[in-house]
């Protein structure tokens, strides 16, 4: 049975993977494992840390490789915090009130946002299949919901007036930028 590591010591990243991949007929999913070693986030786009992180990793294990770099990029920050979303400050909490201190004076109409999350799949240190999904949104004036992670609580889809932290995992795995590029992704899978 082929397998597909995903190479994410985030556990949040783990589950809401497999959960968007669901049962793949004849694929496993499973962590990387915990003792291969790390690697440095040095691109300027998420696309390049993806592939950066799915070569590095794809060199420890026989399987392909997943590996994902995600992030918010906010219009009214120049873009921050972008591919530094996950070094932002030190834990999620402290990011959430950290882009909502620099956002305390943009009104609403100036609060637009985008998430994005790139896909990299690697077989013995070449990228293979690459993606980017995307999800426009705007910033909450408040963390609203306990669903998701990282920004989830205060990244708000105005069609729906909800975070996506109030979102169920279902909807989750629709409209979110990694919702996105996973359906993509199965699609690559199911023609292999």
């Amino acid at each position: 049975m082929p397998r597909l590591v995903i190479a994410t010591k985030n556990q949040g990243k783990v589950i809401e993977i497999q959960s968007a991949l669901g049962e793949l007929p004849g694929w496993s999913f499973e962590p990387i494992p915990a003792d291969v070693p790390s690697i440095e986030e040095t691109g300027d786009t998420f696309l390049e840390n993806a592939i950066l992180k799915a070569e590095h990793y794809s060199r420890f294990v026989d399987d392909l490789t997943l590996a994902d770099d995600s992030g918010l990029c906010v219009a009214a920050l120049g873009g921050r915090p972008g591919v530094h979303s996950a070094r932002y400050a030190p834990d999620p909490p402290s990011r959430i009130r950290r882009v909502l201190q620099e956002m305390e004076s943009v009104p609403d109409g100036e609060r637009n946002a985008v998430f994005y999350c790139a896909l990299a799949v690697a077989r013995g240190g070449n990228a293979i299949w690459t993606v980017l999904g995307d999800v426009a949104g705007v910033i909450a004036h408040a963390p609203s919901g306990t669903g998701g992670f990282g920004y989830d609580p205060v990244f708000l889809l105005p069609d729906l007036n909800r975070t996506m932290g109030e979102l169920t995992t279902e909807d989750k795995n629709t409209l979110s930028a990694r919702g996105k590029a996973t359906a993509a992704l199965r699609k690559f899978l199911l023609s292999l």
